[in-house]
């Protein structure tokens, strides 16, 4: 996780420390993170942050500055970066997506209808499509994420339209996972999912063309992001070579 670790937004799920502003940026932070990989003998890695709407950029230039330092230091390593939302800043996007990572995700969260209960009122679902849709309009090279989080009450046809619209700005993969309350402070669960749920909408998820689904209690937005995104493009080499 880059840019500190206070978040100016006030999502209704999460128990991140909240703020007006984070502490300075660490200037370091982009060589720490590539020699720390580099240490490690990492092939894939994940980079995240805190939302940082205090920041002039908020973030953008930071986050770019981290993925270079990998691609230079650590060429043969895979990058994932799990972005905010920039508030649809099409500029910022546009230095994420300038910098080449691997994969770039932005996590819609939930359905349309629950996006004012479970997140700041800063984030929506149109500013989250419209972050996914840009990033592709800017290079669709780079593959597309998101991550959907099931209990807070949803319907099962606004999660089927939800799986739609993603796919219309062309994500690639999608994540789901069951919501696990961190604190009395957050909203309560609402439902415990089902296994037989989570396999339902994985399948559907395929069925619209996402190239890998992940669906499970356990599943969050990057698990076992290495092996999904050999996986999709294995997947996608084979549907290649058939047409």
């Amino acid at each position: 996780m880059v840019l500190g670790s206070t978040c100016t937004r006030g999502c209704h799920f999460c128990s991140v420390a909240k703020g007006i502003e984070g502490k300075p940026l660490d200037p370091l932070e982009p060589w720490k993170i590539a020699s720390a990989v580099k240490k490690w003998g990492l092939g894939y890695i994940v980079i995240t942050s805190v939302d940082r709407d205090d920041l002039p950029d908020q973030g953008a230039g930071h986050f770019a500055k981290c993925i270079l330092a990998l691609k230079k230091h650590c060429p043969d390593v895979l990058v994932e970066v799990l972005i905010p939302d920039f508030r649809g800043n099409g500029q910022c996007i546009k230095t994420i997506v300038d910098a080449r990572p691997d994969v770039i995700a932005h996590n819609i969260e939930t359905v349309e209808e629950l996006q004012r209960m479970a997140r700041d009122m800063r984030a929506g679902y149109a500013q989250s499509l419209g972050v996914l849709r840009k990033v592709k309009e800017f290079d669709p090279s780079i593959y597309t994420k998101t991550s959907i989080i099931l209990g807070f009450g949803e319907q099962e046809e606004s999660v089927l339209k939800t799986l739609g619209d993603l796919r219309a700005v062309e994500c690639d993969f999608v994540t789901f996972g069951q919501y696990l309350r961190p604190t009395e402070r957050e909203l309560p669960v609402f439902d415990y999912v089902s296994p037989e749920k989570f396999e339902f909408f994985k399948q559907k998820a395929l069925e619209k063309g996402f190239l890998y689904c992940a669906s499970g209690p356990f599943v969050r937005s990057s698990y076992r992001a290495g092996e999904l995104f050999v996986k999709a493009l294995k997947e996608k080499e084979k549907v290649l070579a058939i047409a």
